[in-house]
């Protein structure tokens, strides 16, 4: 914080372990741009934790000497409420006028911008396992539109999330767990001049279910001179353009040529 304070108007805490809307940044300018009143301390964009806390960077002095007093006695988001219990709390006065006053200082946008994902607390030995209800659900997929295509897989899929309704941009493909010779084919209607490809596995959510030692192949309507055979390719005339390896979350390319008519992926264990 006190390195912060003369890069900018506003400082606000993040964590590394947490998710954000898309538009998180966009959507805190416009909520500061209408607060009228220049009395709030904090606007609160997630409910949990310090996640997301917004300060004036002319007020981190305070802040930062408030808590170095005291962070060995409470965690820091407890100390936010003692800082705002120390500015407008009146001891001759009752805990609902206290309650007032402090929700004038500290202003929260709804629904929340950010989501703690991160299990491991900065407690020694505890697990966090809190969620900010008011975050709401993250779409784990973004609709599309794809070459009409048959569609076929060795994998089964789990529950509704099929390989239709992914290719099709209406859901996620989430299958069982793949073994070798698993494979996923894509064989288009008509032949279609395709100049690049984005296949994305895994999710904020389950982010160990990923394509692993898995390549994507595809083959050409007609051969042409300048493509280069993988000579590991199989016999039915596929080209390997693409590997994901041990540690890959996403494979693209955008150097194919000539008119793909199929398009596999194969899923070795």
């Amino acid at each position: 914080m006190l390195y912060a304070q003369g890069k900018g108007l506003y400082y606000v805490q993040l964590e590394d372990d947490i998710i954000a809307k898309e538009d998180y940044y966009e959507a805190m300018k416009t909520f500061i741009s209408q607060q009228t009143s220049n009395r709030w301390f904090i606007l609160e964009f997630s409910q949990l934790g310090f996640i997301g806390k917004m300060f004036r960077s002319s007020d981190l002095p305070l802040v930062a000497e408030f808590f170095l007093m005291f962070h060995k006695d409470k965690p820091i988001d407890w100390l936010l409420d003692h800082i705002l219990w120390v500015k407008v709390c009146h001891p001759e006065k009752d805990q609902k006028h206290c309650s007032e006053q402090k929700a004038q200082l500290k202003l929260t946008y709804k629904p929340s911008l950010f989501q703690h994902v991160g299990l491991h607390s900065s407690l020694n030995g505890k697990l966090q396992h809190l969620k900010d209800r008011d975050f709401g659900n993250q779409k784990l997929y973004r609709p599309h539109r794809n070459p009409e295509a048959s569609l076929g897989s060795s994998l089964k899929h789990y529950q509704e999330h099929s390989l239709h309704r992914a290719y099709h941009g209406q859901d996620f493909f989430w299958a069982l767990t793949p073994v070798q010779g698993d494979y996923i084919l894509f064989n288009f209607t008509q032949p279609a001049n395709i100049s690049g490809y984005f296949f994305r596995s895994g999710n904020i959510q389950t982010s160990a279910d990923k394509f692993y030692d898995t390549t994507v192949e595809v083959r050409p309507s007609s051969r042409s001179e300048d493509l280069v055979y993988d000579s590991s390719a199989p016999d039915e005339g596929f080209i390997v353009i693409g590997k994901y390896r041990r540690h890959d979350a996403s494979s693209s390319h955008s150097n194919s040529r000539g008119a793909l008519r199929r398009h596999r992926s194969k899923c070795p264990s």
